[in-house]
């Protein structure tokens, strides 16, 4: 190698070159004289052989000759934009993108093209949920933004409202309002000339579900069920009349509510009946449409037990849950989250509700229900979780920060004895009002999962969303 160092590529090569074609050339004769029935003599063969080594050995030479200038080669140095040009990108949902100037402006196109006015952000935010929107329930939302009635559904805008003022809540109650707004909607829609319905129809659908977005980000099951409606629409066949296409998917959207929503609240019920026994006392968070239904159930089918709803500002939702429960009988009692603690030492068991079930196991839910598991751990109670399968997500999520949603911050002010101590909140620079809307459970701290499917730990999600994704 040393040797070589003053050659240049060219003049190797070409030595290279005129070796091999000599040994190339020796070798020919070597084959001619076979076929000719002469054979080599000895000297000649080891000649042969030691040209073909020396051949071999060249080539391995050229070889290092090229990694050594490839190495010698000056690396480019390129700037921070370069590099982070280089650098995978992540696609990031839009909705928690608030504080990139690209993406809002790209979200303004979207919007625009659909002719969806755009929504603007209320109030100062904490810096570590700037990237989430932040609106207001303080005007209504015709006054925040005009409605193109000529593109909306009238059914949507009106679900649109009360998103917005939280008239409807729960995921539930919004996931049945949002289907019932989609059949509506089927029902007056008519198929332009020269278009097909499964493709025109899908296409009208998407300014709406950006609208209700705009109202209130989507929740994990209304985004279940708007896949499921549009894939109902692509499977419908170009052959068939109109009207039947449409009372094919009213069918379709009727068969959801009733086995996804209703059917699943009873298998839960049952499964749920099990683990109540006689003398329970059972605590409750927030306002579970599901929970109370259980509850009810159970306390109809002849179970004596008591329950403890437990209840947090500002939303108070727990009053909700209180006043149905004590309308059937039951006998409760009702505290506020701060004193949790004070009551788990008499709590056998406790029962939440879910806004969504995560793919690694994490449950999504009311504000404040990590806390209650945290606390339950800690005295050995265990945590129960009713979800139906329908919320299960394939979303990951191990913390509250990243995704999530944020209420609107003047919900937190409150007004005593004639004195409202935040009212001006705005005016001072250093304050920031946070009023988040759900936090993240790890599946550490629940002990079962009761589904529609039966009884199931955190981990086993997964396996539930690869059942469904092959059922689809």
């Amino acid at each position: 190698m040393a040797g070589t160092e003053g050659i240049t590529q060219q003049e190797l090569n070409n030595s290279t070159g005129e070796t091999r074609d000599e040994t190339d050339s020796k070798k020919n004769d070597y084959l001619q004289s076979k076929v000719e029935g002469k054979a080599l003599s000895k000297e000649e063969k080891l000649k042969l052989r030691k040209e073909k080594k020396q051949q071999k050995k060249n080539k391995k030479d050229d070889k290092g000759l090229a990694k050594e200038e490839k190495a010698k080669k000056p690396v480019p140095v390129m700037d921070g934009q370069q590099a982070q040009q280089q650098k995978v990108v992540k696609r990031l949902p839009e909705h928690i993108q608030a504080d990139d100037p690209a993406v809002l402006k790209k979200v303004a196109k979207k919007l625009e093209r659909q002719q969806i006015p755009l929504r603007s952000d209320y109030g100062s935010k904490v810096s570590l949920f700037s990237h989430l929107h932040q609106y207001s329930r303080k005007a209504p939302l015709t006054q925040q933004m005009s409605i193109p009635s000529t593109v909306i559904h009238p059914s949507i805008v009106h679900l649109g409202l009360q998103y917005s003022q939280g008239i409807i809540a729960g995921s539930n109650s919004r996931c049945i309002a949002l289907l019932h707004a989609f059949k509506q909607v089927i029902r007056d829609y008519s198929t332009p000339r020269n278009e097909e319905l499964s493709r025109d129809l899908v296409n009208k659908l998407k300014p709406y579900i950006s609208f209700l977005n705009q109202c209130r980000p989507l929740s994990a099951s209304m985004g279940n069920a708007i896949k499921y409606i549009k894939k109902e629409i692509s499977n419908v066949s170009s052959n068939i009349k109109e009207e039947e296409a449409k009372t094919t998917l009213q069918n379709c959207i009727d068969k959801y509510i009733e086995e996804k929503i209703h059917l699943a609240a009873k298998a839960i019920s049952k499964s749920a009946f099990e683990k109540i026994s006689d003398g329970d006392v059972i605590l409750v968070y927030g306002c579970s449409s599901l929970v109370n239904y259980i509850l009810c159930d159970a306390y109809e089918r002849g179970r004596k037990f008591r329950v403890i709803v437990v209840d947090s500002r500002p939303r108070l939702e727990g009053r909700e849950t209180l006043r149905r429960l004590v309308k059937k009988g039951l006998s409760c009692t009702y505290v506020l989250i701060t004193a949790v603690s004070y009551m788990l030492p008499e709590v056998s068991k406790v029962f939440l509700g879910a806004h969504a079930l995560l793919a690694n196991g994490y449950v999504m839910s009311r504000v404040g229900a990590s806390q209650i598991a945290l606390v339950a751990k800690a005295y050995n109670v265990p945590v129960l979780v009713c979800c139906e399968t329908y919320k299960f997500c394939e979303r990951v999520q191990t913390d509250s920060f990243v995704s999530n949603e944020l209420d609107d911050p003047d919900d937190l002010i409150v007004t005593r004895k004639g004195k409202t101590e935040l009212q001006n909140w705005q005016d001072i620079p250093s304050l920031r009002l946070l009023n988040l809307v759900y936090d993240v459970t790890p599946p550490d701290f629940v002990d079962l999962v009761i589904t529609d499917l039966g009884m199931i730990p955190c981990t086993s999600v997964p396996v539930v969303l690869r059942v469904k994704n092959v059922d689809q």
